[in-house]
């Protein structure tokens, strides 16, 4: 990602953490200050299934996904909140679900994540207005990603019966969402969830 990015003569630079540890957000957060400064735009896009009927579901299975999906959002956003509330253009964005809106059978703990986020991202809205911070979330359905592309292709069928206009959505589309609420075209918007899935839940 970082070399395509490159590519298109942007300076691009990766780093690995686990955001469920706040340490290592914090970690990465002095490193990117060391390499790019402060930042004023923050995508919260880490996310983790681990899919089972809840009668069968653990809690260690509840508790990871739960702490790097929600809990994540909270060490990303706490850690680097102060470079966003000093930045002229401070833009939070979060990535939940529609999993997150209409819940999905196996997905009790991803559900509660993501329905976590957008609650969040309400909150922070009214809570950072007043330092002209906008926070909004992106509600993805079903994408062409690596986690969909590991559905069984009879589940497939099933999924993409329920969507109106027919297909997944791509990468690309979800991205340039995230572009927009980014941009001073979003300026005016915040609070909003943006659901991108093809019409599956209105």
């Amino acid at each position: 990602m970082a070399m395509k990015a490159e590519s298109l003569g942007c300076n691009a630079w990766t780093y690995k953490a686990d955001i469920g540890s706040l340490k290592e957000v914090q970690e990465m957060k002095a490193v990117i200050e060391k390499h790019f400064g402060k930042i004023d735009i923050l995508v919260n896009n880490a996310g983790i299934n681990i899919d089972k009927l809840f009668k069968k579901m653990d809690q260690d299975s509840w508790n990871r996904v739960i702490q790097v999906n929600l809990t994540g959002v909270f060490n990303c956003t706490s850690t680097f909140l102060d470079h966003i509330t000093q930045s002229k253009h401070g833009r939070i964005i979060n990535i939940t679900s529609i999993v997150g809106q209409m819940g999905n059978i196996g997905q009790a703990n991803y559900a509660a994540s993501k329905a976590g986020i957008i609650g969040m991202t309400k909150t922070l809205a009214r809570e950072l207005a007043r330092n002209k911070i906008t926070v909004n979330a992106v509600a993805p359905g079903f994408v062409e990603t690596e986690m969909v592309r590991g559905i069984p292709d009879n589940v497939k069928e099933k999924v993409l019966a329920q969507i109106p206009l027919g297909r997944f959505g791509a990468p690309e589309e979800i991205a340039k969402a995230v572009t927009y609420l980014a941009s001073d075209d979003g300026a005016y918007i915040t609070g909003h969830v943006l659901s991108i899935n093809g019409g599956m839940y209105l």
